[in-house]
């Protein structure tokens, strides 16, 4: 979820100048919390919490009523409960999100064909080619905001400029339920003032770099050398950071766009010191990854995990596969080896397997022998199972009993093919 938290947002006037513009970036508001309030109109106006109960398991995401108290993404819960004490949480319902989130990326393919979709809840959108059907950039803003909300009841804030990085910004500024329009001409003047944490890419560490050279701002950077930008975050960043502030973006909308990795994480209700429970559990999430890839049609040439010890130390180790798989049983291997090999100083708190470097699956050039055959067969029945009659029909005998947390969470779920 965005950092903001709604306030001191800026919408353009009806009839605002989009000259020069092509380019919208489409955002859904407070996604998950909105869901969970329009399949409950109880929650509305209320501060929600997306995440597990427990107190232990982290935020999914929040309403803009708990952002107001300080609420992040990715904050434990039971931190976010003492920042809002009177939160209501929400368990997540995935499966309903991927649902709404096919449904308005369908929205944006009806509008133009040119829609990278960045997650489950934004979308770039390239519409210079469908002003004879549709009109200006700025209208055709307006038209999907109106129909997002008519087919879907949830709502979206919209940026239009004339670059992606410009496009992306304005509809952060605009959030919530906002549409904010950049004509060409104007770019330099609204990217001026803004922090440089804005800058797409411009992380926690290189905001420091930049700020304890007294660069706090977009003008700032103007006025720097730079050399002094190279030194500060390395050549290729600097050059990155020079470009867009100065609003040069010239990557286009990417339609072939996939993500770039998928993940579930477990956060125990209690630290577990048990090595044969957290062999388990790496199992279980190696399950799932493969699960998701092959719904999804990808395989991944390379495995990573991650580890969180009871004082929040994480870790996180990686290894590249001889042959990209889609296997639950390879991945789980792969996590397990990896898992061996890390020095457990202290009880755990979460365990997460990651697939990374995806790729199309059947790619491979075809070998004498698959070693992963039968494996293959066996969890193509268990898709087919969970496909009717769902998750956790049928499963390992070693997984029987239930995680031991709020439940696995994507750690970035996928955002629906658009056909």
């Amino acid at each position: 979820m965005g950092r903001g938290d709604g306030t001191g947002r800026i919408v353009s006037a009806e009839g605002a100048d989009d000259s020069g513009t092509g380019i919208l970036h489409v955002d859904m508001d407070a996604f998950y919390a909105s869901v969970e309030v329009l399949d409950d109109p109880s929650l509305r106006g209320k501060p929600i919490i997306i995440g597990a109960p427990d107190g232990r398991s982290v935020v999914s995401s929040a309403s803009y009523e708990a952002r107001r108290f300080g609420v992040r993404s990715a904050m434990p819960v039971g931190q976010a409960l003492r920042l809002c004490p009177t939160a209501i949480v929400v368990l997540p319902h995935f499966d309903r999100y991927l649902a709404l989130s096919a449904q308005v990326m369908r929205i944006f393919s009806d509008v133009t064909p040119l829609v990278e979709p960045l997650s489950i809840d934004e979308a770039f959108l390239d519409v210079r080619g469908a002003r004879r059907l549709w009109g200006r950039p700025g209208e055709i803003a307006r038209l999907l905001r109106q129909r997002v909300v008519e087919e879907t009841g949830l709502t979206c804030s919209v940026g239009v400029a004339a670059t992606k990085h410009v496009a992306k910004m304005a509809s952060t500024i605009s959030k919530p339920d906002g549409l904010l329009i950049v004509p060409e001409a104007d770019t330099a003047a609204f990217l001026a003032p803004r922090s440089v944490r804005a800058l797409w890419g411009v992380g926690p560490k290189s905001a420091e770099a930049l700020e304890g050279r007294g660069i706090h701002t977009i003008s700032d950077v103007l006025d720097t050398p730079r050399t002094v930008l190279d030194r500060a975050l390395g050549p290729a960043m600097g050059d990155r950071i020079w470009q867009l502030a100065r609003g040069l973006d010239a990557r286009p909308v990417d339609t072939e766009r996939i993500e770039k990795s998928i993940g579930h994480e477990e956060t125990f209700a209690e630290d577990i010191d048990d090595p044969g429970v957290l062999r388990t559990e790496f199992r279980r999430l190696a399950d799932r990854v493969g699960a998701r890839m092959r719904t999804h049609g990808w395989e991944a040439r390379t495995i990573a995990i991650k580890v969180r010890f009871a004082d929040f130390t994480t870790i996180t180790r990686s290894q590249t596969l001889p042959e990209p798989t889609a296997v639950g049983q390879r991945i789980g291997e792969a996590a397990l080896e990896l898992f061996g090999g890390v020095d457990r100083r202290m009880p755990v708190r979460l365990v997460g397997v990651r697939a990374e470097k995806l790729r199309a699956s059947g790619g491979a050039a075809m070998t004498l022998w698959d070693d992963d055959a039968e494996w293959r067969r066996v969890e193509g029945a268990l898709d087919d199972a969970t496909a009717r009659f769902g998750r956790g029909a049928v499963t390992r005998a070693t997984l029987l009993g239930g995680p031991r947390g709020g439940g696995t969470l994507p750690s970035h779920p996928k955002p629906q093919s658009i056909d």
